[in-house]
């Protein structure tokens, strides 16, 4: 039962005939901010008031005459400039109460206009272990991917791998040129790794040591404009020179930063006699990998036997870290499966007038953007844009996708655009594509998180970390306990730690709007108190331990037909109408693809319920009346807090 849903639908009837458009002041009605005010507040009458030409709350008595509600609602009642403020009857809730406790679905109904999805997330590049870059993709899609099943939606999850780019030459390269043969055999995806940093940085030593001249040029000509521009008077009033001098500083302290971080990659090659000897030996080095991945293109034997000898080794490592994840996909289909499509999709482009010829490059053009989308560079080589274009390709008309979703970072928006506005003017413009874009992870400098060495952090390694601070979490819990009995065991400990290890990380990041970037903190993350996974996951176990000390069979009590809920305390009936919302949230979520939507109503919840557990009793509750109707909110309370956390994939905790 989605209890907004209901009204809307009602007021929609209401306001039909009273304005053209009903549909556009429905999004107007809203849970009521607070309590005393009711359960929900419709806000539509002060926008008609210009529309209809009548006060505000003229119209909120006419929009309440012709309301029915009834038999749902007590009588609404009108307040301040022309709110309508509405509160759902008792009796009425209680009839979706019983139905949600004795529900599997905790009373979520499944959509009744079901889509078929894709969801493109994770899609690491491979022969790289797994960062902390790729942690938000991977928890954000998985919860999205979890979210639509659960609504119904027909979803298949692909998980997208870099497996046949650029990287792949320079891994070639590397291992053609810099290989530690003992280092592979004990770990290959760590010595590809090192291959692919090292070909990289020689290249990049190449680059800026070419380049510095014209970085250091610029910085004298910012320099000489600069000092042109502050010698010359300046009025206060003139925003636009103060704008300009603003600019011109800015740029300025930019190019001295990159010429600062260029020498210092230079110098990092040079200071080192290994790498500078390696940096002259391979002055070509870049052009190269290139050719390296040109052949492995062209199905060079070499080369492919190259890539068939890493691939197992790369996907062994990846899929340790999303078993750790707990996510796994109904595809994992590469680069490679799309690229013997590439030819056909930039021929049939052509055809279509829509790919043109220009420096050699095959381009489509698209109004209103100066970039060109390159769909084959003047090598012959394919782009990141060709295979994008042949995955929608096979996406719609294989897997007859309504909508895909790509869980994707915000920098790569342009790209986005392009390729959706290229896939509407080839052949697709009814397919939903939707760019799920999100922020950055950060470090308390508020740059993106690194080690204090400035390395990148490895994915693996930030789990094991979270798994070690939160045994020490529990551990220290542990030791507090005087009743030897019931501390837990080292098995127990480590399945806890576990949970709330992982749980922790996924939460800190689903629960921020995921376009925004967000700082990364352990103590914050994993606080017992707060807006944490950590929280939600002890109020959870606080209610399976009212039911563990009261001997109770949770599912026998779900079934008891004499049950009757009683609201006597204002706390309970807050609780019953928080977990009628659960279908309104959930929807909610999916529409603005937003788990965080999703965590603070978890968070609302733990709240609610650990107020309600700190001010009542339950087991020694006042009569059996009143203990069943507390038992049963317990339960229900529970059972969505574990759904509610299970589709954001974090797992529930029954004892901590």
């Amino acid at each position: 039962m989605n209890l907004l849903s209901l009204l809307k639908q009602r007021f929609s009837t209401a306001l039909s005939g009273l304005v053209d458009s009903p549909t556009d002041y429905l999004p107007l009605i809203r849970p009521a901010g607070d309590p005393k005010f009711g359960d929900y507040q419709a806000n539509c009458a002060m926008p008609l008031a210009k529309v209809l030409g009548k006060p505000a709350k003229d119209i909120a008595g006419e929009i309440v005459s012709r309301l029915d509600v009834n038999d749902i609602c007590h009588p609404p009642e009108i307040a301040g400039p022309g709110f309508i403020n509405l509160k759902f009857k008792d009796e009425f809730l209680l009839q979706q109460f019983v139905a949600a406790t004795i529900d599997e679905r905790v009373g979520v109904e499944k959509s009744s206009n079901p889509q078929t999805v894709i969801i493109d997330y994770s899609s690491p590049n491979v022969a790289k272990p797994m960062h902390v870059g790729h942690l938000r993709s991977s928890v954000i899609g998985a919860a999205l991917d979890k979210l639509f099943r659960f609504l119904g939606h027909h979803v298949t999850s692909d998980n997208h791998i870099g497996d046949w780019g650029t990287q792949f030459g320079r891994i070639i390269y590397g291992y053609k040129n810099f290989l530690d043969e003992a280092a592979y055999n004990t770990n290959p995806v760590g010595e590809l790794s090192r291959l692919y940093r090292l070909v990289n940085q020689l290249s990049d030593y190449h680059e800026l040591k070419t380049g510095l001249p014209k970085l250091e040029a610029t910085v004298a000509e910012l320099t000489d404009n600069l000092a042109t521009a502050e010698a010359a008077p300046l009025d206060k009033k003139d925003k636009a020179a103060a704008q300009k001098l603003k600019d011109l500083r800015n740029a300025l302290t930019a190019a001295k930063e990159e010429v600062v971080s260029a020498k210092s990659k230079i110098a990092s090659v040079e200071s080192n006699a290994d790498l500078s000897a390696k940096a002259q030996a391979h002055p070509e080095i870049a052009r190269l990998a290139r050719v390296e991945t040109a052949k492995l293109h062209q199905n060079d034997a070499e080369n492919l036997a190259l890539w068939h000898k890493f691939l197992p080794e790369c996907l062994k490592a990846m899929d340790q870290v999303y078993d750790r994840l707990d996510i796994k996909f109904d595809m994992t289909l590469g680069e490679s499966y799309y690229q013997p499509m590439l030819a056909d999709v930039v021929s049939d482009l052509e055809k279509r007038g829509l790919a043109k010829e220009s420096q050699g490059a095959m381009c489509v053009f698209i109004e209103d953007n100066s970039a060109p989308f390159i769909v084959r560079k003047a090598d012959g080589a394919y782009t990141y844009a060709t295979t994008d274009l042949a995955t929608i390709q096979d996406r719609v008309e294989r897997l007859h996708a309504n909508t895909i979703l790509y869980v994707v970072d915000a920098r790569q928006s342009e790209h986005f655009q392009l390729l959706f506005k290229t896939a509407a003017l080839w052949k697709y413009p009814h397919a939903t594509l939707k760019h799920i874009s999100f922020g950055t992870v950060m470090g308390e400098d508020r740059k993106p998180y690194k080690t204090r060495s400035g390395d990148t952090v490895g994915l693996e390694s930030l789990l094991d970390e979270a798994v070690v601070r939160a045994k020490a979490i529990v551990e220290e819990n542990e030791s507090l306990k005087r009743d030897e009995d019931a501390k837990l065991s080292s098995d127990d400990i480590q399945l806890i730690a576990q949970r709330i290890g992982i749980g922790g990380i996924k939460y800190a990041d689903l629960k921020h709007h995921r376009e925004s970037d967000y700082v990364f903190n352990w103590d914050k993350m994993l606080a017992k108190k707060g807006d944490t996974a950590t929280y939600i996951q002890y109020a959870y176990a606080r209610v399976c331990s009212i039911f563990r000390k009261g001997n109770i069979d949770r599912e026998q009590l779900r079934h008891d037909k004499s049950f009757k809920l009683t609201l006597t305390e204002p706390l309970e009936r807050a609780m019953v109408i928080k977990i009628l919302r659960f279908e309104e949230i959930l929807e909610d979520a999916a529409a603005d693809y937003r788990p965080n939507i999703l965590c603070q109503y978890l968070f609302e919840i733990a709240d609610l319920f650990s107020a309600f557990f700190d001010q009542h009793h339950v087991l020694n509750a006042d009569n059996e009346t009143v203990k069943k109707s507390r038992l049963k909110l317990c339960d229900i309370t529970a059972r969505v807090m574990n759904q509610g956390l299970g589709l954001l994939g974090i797992e529930t905790i029954e004892q901590m």
